[in-house]
């Protein structure tokens, strides 16, 4: 009976050596699928992000912009947030008046 006792002890201190290891590879695996999904998807729109923000911030008048709205037009002026695009040729366009967040894209003025 003592002898039994002992393989049960012994089983019960396997099985709990066991559980502590399955427990810890689950939080590993949890850990490193973190780290990837962060470097797959928050990282690169990240990235996007900035490069945005500094094609905005390095817009000058004179640059043809393209709007959210799918229109060409050419900066006349920068205010804030703000700028000024006309659209249409020199003569018949009109200016509008719309933030800096509605530009999609932005070509150089060729000189």
């Amino acid at each position: 009976m003592n002898m039994s006792f002992a393989l049960l002890s012994g089983d019960a201190v396997a099985s709990a050596e066991t559980a502590g290891g399955m427990l810890s590879s689950y939080i590993i695996s949890i850990i490193v699928l973190v780290f990837v999904f962060y470097h797959l998807l928050y990282n690169p729109e990240k990235k996007k992000w900035k490069k945005r923000q500094e094609m905005l911030k390095t817009m000058k008048i004179g640059d043809v912009v393209l709007t959210t709205g799918d229109f060409y037009g050419v900066v006349v002026d920068i205010t804030g947030e703000n700028v000024i695009v006309r659209f249409g040729g020199e003569n018949k366009g009109c200016c509008i008046l719309m933030k800096k967040s509605a530009i999609a894209e932005v070509t150089t003025a060729e000189e």
